[in-house]
């Protein structure tokens, strides 16, 4: 295997990479070996559209959020004309951070260091003692980097360091899955201003990716919670999970480029989810005071879409969209990542909707993602440790003849497949090879 340096500079191409992968495995290396994780941050995230943040996470002029493209820091950032901008958070200078904030209000974003000054849009606008600047630097890049490409598709805002392919093509299939995710809601606009819940997990990104689309593990590693919800509610969300659910019409999909779903609508929604849902706090009065205001039909429709959307929504290689959240993934090291969940609100309707949504946001992230954290860690340690055993299994429902291409025109498997995964590893390996097909990892 390769040094961190000879994975940096080692040509692209077809079969680079083929000794990592076998039918229905990929090996340990992918997610233990330090070279190819500086790879992916400088190939992978560098070379594809990012997700870094929601438009109205910076309704304001100067308003900014830092987000990172992989390990790059950047800034999303809202100018005095409305536009949006994604620029590197590193003065032109000597490369200091320029803003040491998560989110703020800047006019000009002034470095601590030299107090070089720079606009939202990455004009550089000031540098102090200008006579000690002369002509023969004249050319030097002043203005902040960015990316290439910076686009945004109904509120989601992407960036692109090299991409020859447009965002909407990039989305794929990915695109009307996530016009049904916000079409839900008829006449209400998604707001992203909750804060987030973040959570700190010590494995590789990929443990972390692998599982977004992974029907396979929900009756095992979330038994404590479906059983406690089942002794005192019954019939409620998740217990779908019985028996062979393979047997369920719940569904995982290859959208291409990377990007999959897992539908659980078919049973989440098939009558109400939210009368399907367990009990929360003051369920029963904000139930009586909506049907009150709204009328049961209307009252009922924000309410199933309050309680979670049945989606769960992966475009590769960051984001996650789970229920009514948005997860955006940070890899930190090799074996650091974080994952940070966004509650969302919508607006146009009654404060006690977004309190429904704030009480569901709350509830799978404190019971749910605790039993996934504690399973990506211990995959890590066992990936780590034990390095005679080379390979890592993602082949259900790969050749047991239950595929087929649905009426949309995706292939789809039982909801227990490893398409997911198939399906990413196979757009990982053309971004990092550099070749053009990035459809179904089938």
């Amino acid at each position: 295997m390769l040094t961190s340096s000879e994975h940096l500079s080692a040509r692209s191409g077809p079969g680079r990479f083929d000794q990592y992968f076998g039918p229905g495995r990929v090996h340990r290396d992918l997610y233990v070996d330090e070279g190819l994780f500086r790879e992916e941050m400088h190939r992978l995230f560098g070379s594809t559209w990012v997700y870094v943040a929601h438009e109205s996470e910076i309704p304001n002029a100067g308003d900014y959020v830092a987000r990172r493209i992989g390990l790059r820091p950047v800034l999303v950032t809202r100018c005095e004309d409305g536009g949006i901008n994604v620029i590197f958070n590193r003065c032109s200078h000597r490369g200091a951070t320029l803003a040491r904030d998560p989110a703020g209000n800047a006019k000009v974003f002034t470095c601590p260091y030299h107090a070089w000054s720079f606009g939202p849009d990455g004009a550089c606008r000031g540098r102090p003692l200008r006579e000690g600047f002369g002509p023969a630097t004249e050319d030097f890049p002043y203005d902040l980097a960015k990316p290439a490409h910076v686009e945004s598709y109904r509120g989601f805002i992407f960036a692109a360091i090299r991409s020859e392919q447009t965002l909407t093509e990039y989305l794929a299939g990915a695109a009307t899955m996530l016009d049904q995710w916000i079409d839900r809601n008829p006449g209400c606009e998604l707001v992203v201003r909750n804060g987030s819940m973040p959570f700190e997990i010590r494995t590789n990104w990929k443990c972390v990716y692998d599982n977004a689309a992974d029907g396979y593990h929900v009756p095992f590693s979330h038994e404590s919670v479906m059983r406690l919800l089942a002794n005192r509610y019954g019939d409620v969300d998740m217990s779908y999970y019985e028996g062979n659910f393979d047997n369920s019409p719940l569904l995982v999909k290859d959208l291409g480029n990377g990007h999959t779903l897992l539908d659980q609508r078919p049973l989440m929604h098939a009558e109400s989810a939210w009368t399907r849902q367990h009990v929360l706090p003051g369920r029963e009065t904000i139930w009586a005071q909506l049907n009150e205001q709204l009328g049961e039909e209307r009252a009922l429709a924000l309410l199933d879409g309050s309680t979670g959307s049945g989606m769960n929504l992966n475009i590769f290689p960051n984001l996650m969209i789970i229920g009514n959240q948005i997860q955006l993934l940070e890899p930190v090291t090799v074996n650091k990542t974080v994952v940070r969940w966004y509650s969302t609100s919508l607006t146009n309707v009654p404060p006690e909707i977004n309190a429904v949504r704030m009480r569901m946001q709350e509830d799978f992230p404190s019971f749910g993602e605790v039993d996934d954290a504690a399973n990506f860690e211990a995959c890590q340690l066992g990936l780590e440790e034990v390095p005679e055993a080379e390979w890592v299994y993602i082949g259900r429902h790969m050749d047991t003849g239950r595929g087929e291409t649905d009426a949309d025109g995706h292939w789809k498997e039982p909801v227990s497949t490893d398409l997911h995964a198939r399906a990413y590893w196979q757009a990982w390996r053309t971004v990092m090879e550099g070749t053009a097909d990035t459809e179904a990892g089938r």
